[in-house]
Order: structure tokens, then C-alpha cells, then sequence
């Protein structure tokens, strides 16, 4: 028998407009937005959201959570059937992800080496996915000995950047470059 019990209804719909009006703000304003303005534009005090999401990055991660998901089983389809083009599609999707809102990549780029960060499991995770990559890519004589997986992150975290800071198509064209770069020649 459980003895979890479940939040209050009230404590539910709190919960869901701290998140809707934390992405509006986050995709208007970047990840620095402030967090006593989301509390005010859900209806509720700062303690509210701070009672259910201690940390910036604890928010930002509650928001990314699906977002999260549906990348890792792209990731898991591309190891498992490895189709040409895996790491490509997997630097453009990493890529775009990281740059959902202005200043995530800087954020994922510290959550991979910060242990207590929320982001952490799912920064690991995510490069784990490209270093798997990027090992099929050298076993198929398509990449690079040297390259490495550390690369590919470094690639997504300067691509989602750029993308922030300028546009999508600059961010395309660095990624184009840069694999090009990395891929191994005849």
C-alpha cells in the first residue's frame, strides 16, 4: 500500500501554471527571466513556486521534461538502427533542443559537469547518446579517428548558441562545416 498521497488539486494547477507561465517567460525573456515574475503571472507567491521548484534549474528541467524524452528516444532510435546520417541528425537535434530558449545551452553545457544540478542525469545522458554515435560513425569509417564525443558536445553547445544569438541558418551552416571537418577522408 502506498502512502504517498497525491497533491492537492489546488497544488496541481499551481504546478501547471508555474510551468506554462515559466515557458512564456522563458521563450520571451530567456532562462534569466525573472522567477518573481513568473510566481505573479501564474497568480500565486513566490514560495509557491519555490515549494515546488527549489531551482532555477529545477524549473527549467520540469519544463524541458518531454522535450527531454522525445530527444532520447530519437537518440535511441539512431544507436539501434543507425541509419546513414545518425550523428548528423543527432547534432541538429541536440542542437535545436539546446537552444529552445536563450541561455538553456550555457546552462545544459554546466549541468553536464555539475553533479548537483538537475539537468545533470539528463546532460549525461544526452552525451552519452553522442559518444555512442560517434563510436558507429568511426567503426563505419565515417568520422574521424580522432574525433570524439566531447567534440559533438562542444558542437551542439557553440550551434545552439549561435542559433540563440543569431539565427538557425548560421547555426546550420556551423554544424554543416564542422562535420564536414570531422568527417574522415578517403
Amino acid at each position: 500500500m502506498s502512502t504517498a498521497r497525491r497533491p492537492r488539486a489546488d497544488a496541481r494547477r499551481n504546478y501547471e501554471r508555474l510551468l506554462a507561465e515559466a515557458d512564456a517567460a522563458f521563450a520571451e525573456r530567456g532562462i534569466g527571466a525573472s522567477l518573481e515574475s513568473i510566481a505573479r503571472g501564474a497568480g500565486v507567491a513566490i514560495g509557491t513556486l519555490y515549494g515546488h521548484f527549489p531551482t532555477r534549474r529545477a524549473l527549467v528541467g520540469a519544463l524541458l521534461r518531454e522535450r527531454n524524452e522525445a530527444l532520447f528516444e530519437l537518440g535511441d532510435r539512431l544507436v539501434a538502427d543507425n541509419p546513414p546520417g545518425a550523428l548528423a541528425t543527432w547534432v541538429r537535434a541536440v542542437t535545436e533542443h539546446a537552444s529552445t530558449y536563450s541561455g538553456l545551452a550555457a546552462l545544459l553545457a554546466g549541468g553536464l559537469d555539475d553533479e548537483a544540478s538537475e539537468l545533470h542525469e539528463s546532460c549525461l545522458r544526452m552525451a552519452g547518446t553522442g559518444e555512442r554515435l560517434v563510436a558507429l560513425a568511426r567503426a563505419s569509417g565515417t568520422l574521424r579517428p580522432d574525433a570524439t564525443g566531447a567534440d559533438i558536445t562542444a558542437l551542439t553547445t557553440a550551434a545552439a548558441a549561435l542559433r540563440e544569438d543569431l539565427s538557425a541558418a548560421a547555426a546550420d551552416r556551423l554544424v554543416a562545416l564542422c562535420l564536414d571537418g570531422l568527417a574522415r577522408r578517403p
